[in-house]
């Protein structure tokens, strides 16, 4: 199981990179598509609810230090992320397309959903999305249509993501 954290962590980290610096330029209405967030549903996924926890807690931790968000506020977020994922481990088959966009699109809206009540209860501290602005739903246009792609590279790792025993 530390094996398969700290290798979600490493791929989270090349993800936060990317999207901080090469994906930025490519953006759409200043929106790109959340790559650690696919990866902690990955991860979170095929190895069940610990591994989910702790690798959505280290992915938000790598991201809160290279972001200007609040320390601790994608750590908790794509931590209890990974715990809601993770119970959902052997419930569905993981086929290649249409499974990794619920997954994905799920996400984004339960991301959406909990700083909205971060943001409510803690009087606008934390910032959250706005439903009129179009940046939530261009992010879960992008989440969902790159879910697949993501979902198969990290196939390709699978000997480094994936447990052998269940959590």
């Amino acid at each position: 199981m530390a094996k398969n954290v700290a290798w979600a962590a490493v791929f989270s980290l090349v993800a936060a990179l990317l999207q901080s610096t090469l994906f930025f330029h490519l953006s759409l209405y200043h929106t790109i598509p959340d790559f650690t967030l696919g990866i902690v549903v990955y991860s979170a996924y095929v190895n069940g609810t610990m591994t989910g926890q702790l690798s959505g807690f280290f992915s938000g931790l790598l991201l809160d230090f290279i972001s200007n968000a609040p320390l601790g506020l994608n750590a908790l977020i794509r931590t209890v992320m990974g715990a809601v994922t993770g119970l959902l481990k052997g419930t569905f088959f993981l086929d290649t397309v249409v499974l990794p966009m619920i997954l994905c699109a799920a996400a984004t809206l339960f991301k959406a959903l909990m700083l909205f009540l971060l943001n409510l209860l803690l009087a606008g501290a934390v910032p959250s999305y706005s439903l009129a602005a179009p940046t939530l739903w261009i992010e879960l246009l992008l989440n969902t249509a790159s879910a697949p792609f993501l979902f198969g590279l990290l196939k390709l790792f699978q000997p480094l993501l994936v447990g052998k025993g269940d959590n």
